[in-house]
């Protein structure tokens, strides 16, 4: 499996836990006031990425170069600030406005950059010719 597609599996699952633990907060006291920071840890975080990830392991030529180096880390320090800073907005912090506006493009900007490599003609990887076993 390519590395950035492991490295997308364990983010994920780290976004799965915040995201889990967001609703756990609600859940139990019954305040769903960060809901929008919950659903932005599910689906950016832990669905994008973990279908991310699927992507460059089914796609593993497309894993390779520093367009996807670079896709990984944009979106995925995008996601990163921008889950706790909605969080802090939706809890009445209302300072962290521009962070998740900021955010919010770094992670568009990371998405775009996904597009572009999911729509770019990736190189076939060489063929590798084995030793025919018979003519050994």
């Amino acid at each position: 499996m390519p590395h950035i597609a492991q490295l997308y599996f364990n983010i994920a699952i780290v976004f799965l836990i915040v995201g889990l633990g967001m609703g756990l907060q609600m859940g139990i006291p019954g305040n769903d006031d960060v809901i929008g920071a919950h659903a932005h840890a599910n689906l950016l975080g832990r669905v994008a990425m973990a279908l991310f990830g699927n992507y460059y392991a089914f796609c593993p030529a497309k894993a390779v170069g520093r367009l996807a180096s670079l896709q990984y880390w944009i979106y995925t320090a995008g996601v990163i600030v921008m889950v706790p800073s909605l969080y802090m907005l939706l809890r009445g912090h209302t300072a962290f406005e521009p962070l998740v506006g900021t955010s919010s493009l770094v992670v568009f900007h990371g998405a775009l950059l996904f597009a572009a490599i999911l729509f770019s003609r990736a190189r076939a990887p060489a063929a590798k010719v084995l030793p025919d076993a018979a003519s050994s």
